[in-house]
């Protein structure tokens, strides 16, 4: 793909943004970068690209902008819906996102990790077992490292593990990996996309440029996902169940037993059978298990040592902000799950508790339905505490149900909990909601949560009767 000398406009500016504008302006081409944002609120990137005498155009879109450019890419968080942009593609200028624009870059086999809920815990799971495997991975997309900074490192991996978002799904045109991973699909983004169907449509679009050489690796305990990749001519490997017929993994008490039959694409000899312990499995709950099914399943597609799986099971704990065990004050256990930006990750890391849970929800509402937390709250909650823009919301949907409070802050949604909390509680933030009503990301309000949890386990004074 030749970029020189073209005129190509980068539509936002984080982190893939700047990646995406280092890389454009190195191989030649006229580069402008537009974000909504004005310069003094997007920080010290503004200055980076001056200095790389990149052309900004800040605090807005301005229609030029769009209709000057041969080529115009989308960072993933841009919605490839707003005015602008339709306007230019009824002109005739072509759209792409990042991941697409990478792709067309990559000669390595793409590994690539789709869901609503689990994509991060195994992609790096996923990665884990690759690099025990001794390969050379790089692992991105999604997780926080986008492809196209692998490209402009000039890295050559053995295999690159994505984790691709509906967002970038929306923007491709002829990306296609070797190996596609669908975890699950439930309601989210509902502020974004019109329906669950064009949700839903988007994240099929991983499969779309497969060919019968490639693999699917399915979760069709999801019924969803079950009748929607029921017509996929590429190999499938299925977990966490198996008809007689099929390829892939079955959860078995504490095993994990993979079979593959027929091995079609999958370039590997011997034995085809593996069982794998998970009797020192750090990562909690059933949809942790699945996870894990994936992962191994992906892993053994992309050339696996079966031992680097049960090694990676023994070891892997799981990233930050998801299920997060952060200490236990006065025998109360406190995990941040801020990861949880909606209501089936909070039924999911809820159902990992068999004490009473003190639940901190809130954040930015994503179009969720709370009513659906409703079945499993007498069983799991022992009290609500909801914050930020959505918690009225969650209190009319939620309230009849447990008792409910109201926090100004996160230092008060955590001081409440903690009185709330008695010996064998947990106290559990799981926001079921986006951050950016009081955060810039999950991440940051996860620590901030990690913060206020330390600064309680050094002042027991927030609550002496219990201490």
């Amino acid at each position: 793909m030749e970029l020189a000398e073209k005129n190509i406009t980068v539509v936002g500016l984080g982190k893939t943004g700047m990646a995406l504008a280092r890389f454009l302006k190195k191989r030649g081409a006229a580069v402008v970068v537009t974000d909504i944002a004005a310069a003094e609120d997007l920080g010290p990137q503004v200055h980076e690209l001056r200095q790389m005498n990149i052309a900004l155009d800040l605090g807005r879109h301005r229609p030029e902008t769009f209709q000057e450019a041969d080529l115009i890419v989308l960072s993933p968080g841009v919605p490839h819906t707003i005015a602008p942009v339709i306007q230019a593609r009824e002109n005739g200028i072509a759209v792409m996102g990042e991941i697409e624009l990478a792709s067309r870059f990559i000669e390595e086999p793409i590994v690539a990790v789709t869901g609503t809920n689990g994509k991060t815990t195994t992609t790096e799971l996923l990665g884990d077992i690759l690099k025990r495997s001794g390969l050379d991975v790089f692992v991105g997309g999604n997780i926080g490292n986008p492809l196209i900074g692998y490209i402009d490192e000039g890295r050559r991996a053995d295999a690159i593990v994505a984790e691709i978002s509906s967002f970038q799904l929306d923007t491709i045109d002829s990306f296609r990996p070797k190996i596609s991973v669908l975890l699950n699909i439930t309601v989210d983004h509902l502020d974004r996309y019109p329906n669950f169907k064009a949700y839903t449509a988007s994240k099929m679009r991983l499969f779309e440029n497969q060919q019968t050489s490639d693999i699917a690796v399915l979760n069709t305990a999801d019924p969803l996902v079950r009748s929607l990749t029921r017509d996929l001519k590429n190999k499938k490997l299925i977990y966490p169940q198996t008809s007689e017929n099929e390829d892939g993994a079955v959860i078995n008490g504490n095993h994990i037993r993979f079979h593959i039959n027929d091995p079609g694409p999958l370039d590997f000899t011997g034995n085809s059978q593996w069982s794998f312990d998970l009797s020192q499995i750090k990562l909690r709950g059933r949809h942790n298990l699945e996870n894990a099914c994936a992962a191994g399943l992906a892993a053994i597609a992309a050339g696996a040592r079966p031992a680097a799986i049960q090694e990676a099971l023994n070891n892997f704990s799981g990233g930050a902000h998801r299920l997060e065990y952060l200490c236990t004050i006065d025998n109360v256990e406190f995990y941040n799950d801020s990861k949880a930006t909606n209501v089936d990750a909070v039924i999911r890391a809820v159902q990992c508790f068999s004490n009473p849970v003190v639940l901190i929800m809130g954040g930015l509402d994503k179009g969720s339905n709370f009513e659906s937390l409703r079945d499993i709250f007498p069983r799991y909650i022992k009290k609500l505490i909801v914050m930020g823009k959505a918690a009225g919301l969650i209190q009319s949907a939620l309230g009849d149900l447990t008792p409910t409070i109201s926090a100004t802050s996160m230092t008060d949604a955590v001081k409440q909990a903690r009185q709330a909390a008695s010996p064998g509680d947990v106290v559990l933030l799981s926001p079921g909601c986006a951050s950016f009503d009081m955060y810039d990301s999950y991440a940051r309000r996860g620590e901030d949560f990690r913060e206020e949890v330390l600064n309680l386990k050094g002042n027991r004074t927030l609550n002496p009767g219990k201490s």
